[in-house]
């Protein structure tokens, strides 16, 4: 027989969505990215043992997975990041032999970067450990409704690294 007893929310989170249905669409999904975005930092150190490895090491890691070799001040400019906070994280990277370096004919004191077969282990190894939990988690959100929120999300961040989106800032200052 089914309980009868109403369950209730925590204050703060009927307080949020009584909020959230004030605020416009475009602040909800920023106010949501960023609840996310942090939340998702505890699941990562949870999963990946954060003293294993730390989310900045992951994310070049994910990166340099992704693409072809990169150099670091083209790493920093796809992240948003100084190239110092760059260099620091893929030279301890090297040093754990993850990545390595390797000559830059269009650049002699900028060398490519890119992942070693140890490194390649360590991103498969990441992947397997989210694959296992994600399917033994279940989760309230579809697939198609995952992909339908990151083509959301990277067509909007295509706006905001737009030519369009620079000039409007340009003319705010």
């Amino acid at each position: 027989m089914p309980s009868s007893k109403k369950v209730l929310k925590p204050k703060a989170a009927q307080a949020h969505e009584q909020d959230a249905a004030q605020q416009s669409a475009f602040n909800q999904l920023i106010n949501e990215n960023a609840l996310l975005f942090f939340r998702m930092k505890v699941v990562a150190q949870e999963v990946h043992q954060q003293g294993e490895m730390s989310g900045g090491k992951r994310s070049l890691l994910r990166l340099l997975n992704e693409s072809e070799a990169q150099t670091v001040p083209q790493i920093s400019r796809a992240r948003n990041v100084t190239r110092q906070h760059t260099q620091t994280l893929i030279n301890e990277l090297a040093e754990e032999g993850l990545v390595e370096f390797f000559d830059n004919p269009g650049h002699k004191r900028s060398p490519f970067v890119q992942l070693t077969a140890q490194g390649q282990r360590a991103v498969a190894a990441m992947e397997r450990r989210e694959a296992r939990l994600h399917t033994q988690m279940p989760m309230q959100v579809s697939d198609n409704e995952l992909r339908a929120a990151a083509r959301t999300l990277r067509k909007l961040r295509a706006e905001f690294e737009s030519e369009q989106w620079r000039r409007l800032l340009k003319q705010l200052r």
